[in-house]
């Protein structure tokens, strides 16, 4: 899956909105709150999402990809991945991981701020 790809991907989602809070990154949020990193345009093709409620549930991606998955910087301990787009994770698995990310910060938000559907 390329950048592009998966950046038409998680734009799809209803809600979500292109924003760029830190110069030369990318994320996708919706409502208020990011679901997706996808960091420079111009680096390595990855996203980070949340893969789990914490650490623990999200270290599964870390045993089954160790080379093309790993905790995301400042954020990992609540359970987020950066996993690379190019590498051994099939698409179907980057798409999962999206959905997943994508419902549970929806879950979080407040009513207001949740997509109509």
């Amino acid at each position: 899956m390329t950048r592009a790809e998966m950046l038409a991907y998680c734009l799809a989602k209803p809600g979500a909105w292109l924003d760029r809070p830190w110069e030369g990154d990318e994320v996708v949020k919706v409502g208020s709150r990011i679901f997706a990193f996808l960091g420079s345009p111009d680096g390595e093709a990855r996203v980070g999402v949340k893969c789990g409620p914490n650490r623990d549930v999200a270290d599964e991606w870390l045993h089954r990809f160790p080379d093309d998955a790993k905790a995301s910087a400042y954020i990992g301990r609540s359970g987020w991945n950066t996993l690379r787009l190019a590498g051994g994770i099939d698409d179907e698995e980057l798409i999962d991981a999206v959905d997943g990310s994508y419902d549970a910060v929806v879950a979080k938000l407040p009513k207001r701020e949740r997509p109509a559907g």
